[in-house]
């Protein structure tokens, strides 16, 4: 019994170590099978989840595009004075520091990113016909008036219509084509966006065509732009874009700014440059032309025989 006692204390401690090391295998070998178990559970799931659709993926690729081409752009607020409509109704326009400023001097033409400021004055759908008052400081806009009457289109006008600020079609300026000379106003735009702005809204546009109408002798541009923030905005780049994409809404500006007059008794309003919409490169030389003739105006260079405000 001793003997058997003896040899199972001299096997005590090396027992006890393989006992100690078969748990410890144990153990490892149950870790293994849950760490494996969980892996598999998780390709399953991988596997089992659907791969995003391309309309998905478009969409998702879609915001990426937004998030990069940001529109670096002041904000303009407005505040209107006076009944609307009436002899004195003025709207103002006000920058980020809410100072009022001048409509056509206070706010740029451009933007950082190279987009165009547009400066809304007859929201689409709606014919008072309002504009900028170039003979008043700081030229808040007004509603047009003849004879002492408040006037209005013959009906509504299908497009956001207002201007382009700094810049000025020069009435000494004789175009050396169309043999006729600026009419004394900022460039008018024409824009063919699906949603009505606010009259006194600032906001950016691509450029991408121009007519040239003639009223009564004068040259007068219209610049058709879209908005940035228009959701065909990334399809608009060019004159041909506008008929791929808003199939024959040209012919109607054309048609529309043609005819308004004629209810009134008054003949068609011509067009230079064979009734074409220019392209955008044409349309930006326009642009630069009577930025030009602004900068001149403001600066003294040009003598302002005209009596505009320049406040």
């Amino acid at each position: 019994t001793r003997e058997r006692r003896r040899s199972r204390e001299s096997r005590g401690p090396r027992a006890s170590l393989d006992m100690s090391s078969a748990s410890q295998i144990f153990m490892a070998r149950a870790v293994s099978r849950a760490v494996t178990s969980r892996l598999r559970a998780m390709g399953s799931s991988v596997r089992s989840t659907p791969a995003p659709s391309a309309s998905t993926a478009r969409a998702h690729q879609q915001r990426r595009s937004v998030q990069r081409t940001r529109v670096i752009s002041a904000a303009y607020a407005n505040e209107k004075v006076g009944d609307f409509p009436s002899l004195e109704f003025r709207c103002f326009i006000k920058d980020e520091a809410q100072n009022t400023v001048s409509a056509w001097h206070g706010v740029p033409l451009k933007n950082a990113d190279g987009t165009f400021n547009f400066l809304c004055e007859i929201p689409k759908e709606t014919k008072a016909k309002m504009e900028v008052a170039t003979d008043e400081k700081l030229t808040p806009i007004k509603q047009d008036t003849k004879k002492g009457k408040l006037r209005d289109y013959p009906y509504n006008i299908n497009w956001n219509y207002g201007m382009l600020p700094q810049t000025w079609e020069d009435p000494k300026h004789e175009h050396p084509t169309m043999k006729v000379s600026g009419d004394n106003d900022p460039v008018d735009v024409v824009e063919i966006g699906s949603s009505a702005l606010a009259m006194g809204s600032v906001t950016p546009v691509k450029p991408v065509g121009v007519y040239a109408m003639i009223d009564d002798g004068e040259l007068d541009w219209k610049v058709i732009a879209i908005s940035v923030n228009d959701p065909k905005a990334s399809d608009i780049n060019d004159v041909a874009d506008v008929e791929k994409h808003f199939p024959g809404e040209l012919e109607k500006i054309r048609v529309w700014f043609r005819d308004y007059k004629t209810p009134d008794g008054k003949p068609q309003n011509k067009f230079g440059l064979d009734d074409k919409c220019m392209d955008r490169a044409y349309t930006l030389g326009v642009i630069e032309e009577t930025h030009h003739f602004y900068n001149d105006l403001v600066s003294g260079k040009r003598a302002n025989d005209e009596e505009l405000s320049l406040a």
